[in-house]
């Protein structure tokens, strides 16, 4: 039987993350709604953000070993920032983009899947930004991204 790849192995290497959220945040500082949120990022977070992305993809844990990262560390980053549903659907919209013009995979199934993540981190990126403390334990794992469905604000087999 075939091993089934992770999807940061489809996608292809760290190159891969490195190259879309680099052109990424090229068009992010130029944009209009979010230039103004990212203007003072530091020179690690194209760094980061890659990291996390490949790691949550089944990539080498280089966000939680080199960058000395973690789940809680990446939503603390979003507390406070008052994020609102346009400038996530931006972020959204300008990831895509960017991922077509770099030649992400483009299969339905790893589109799906890679749409699915950025939509359920983006949503919770917007509700801990409304918050004042990290709601998030230091030592929860960090997430797991797949092929199949996401989990739910619920434990799996409850009614």
């Amino acid at each position: 039987m075939k091993k089934v790849p992770t999807l940061f192995e489809w996608a292809g290497d760290i190159k891969t993350f490195e190259t879309l959220f680099t052109k990424f945040y090229e068009k992010v500082l130029k944009d209009n709604l979010l230039g103004e949120v990212f203007k003072n990022m530091s020179d690690e977070h194209i760094t980061h953000v890659s990291h996390f992305v490949a790691e949550v993809f089944g990539g080498d844990k280089l966000y939680t070993t080199e960058d000395k990262g973690s789940h809680s560390i990446m939503i603390g980053k979003h507390i406070g920032k008052m994020l609102t549903e346009e400038k996530r659907q931006r972020w959204v919209q300008l990831l895509l983009q960017t991922a077509d013009e770099v030649g992400l995979k483009s299969d339905p199934e790893f589109r799906s899947a890679f749409v699915g993540y950025i939509e359920w981190g983006t949503r919770l990126a917007v509700i801990n930004s409304q918050l004042t403390e990290n709601p998030i334990d230091t030592s929860e794992p960090m997430p797991k991204w797949g092929w199949g469905e996401t989990g739910g604000p619920y434990s799996p087999g409850e009614n």
